[in-house]
Formats: C-alpha cells, structure tokens, sequence
C-alpha cells in the first residue's frame, strides 16, 4: 500500500496509557511501513473511550 499521498488523524485515549501508548506506537509504525509521513499523522488525545 502507498500511503505517502495520505493524511491520518488517530483519536488516543489517556485512560490506561500503558496500553493505549503501545497502540498509538503500533499504529505509527504501521503507517511508516506503508510510506506515511510523521507530519502527515495527527495525534488527538481525549481523557477516556466514551468523550
């Protein structure tokens, strides 16, 4: 997949950051091998899974 023209947004929780950390990281490195940019990956952390 050729990810390099895509824009990403990922909504994170901060509730149970020893988990949710570890998936955002998955997720960024996910989105690296398919050729997205850091700068195209916009992070939204939100205090819980239900705001």
């Amino acid at each position: 997949m050729d990810g390099s023209n895509l824009r990403i947004g990922i909504v994170v929780a901060k509730f149970n950051e020893f988990i949710t950390d570890k998936l955002l990281e998955g997720a960024e490195e996910g989105l690296a091998e398919c050729g997205v940019s850091t700068n195209e990956i916009t992070v939204a952390p939100v205090p819980g899974s239900f705001e």
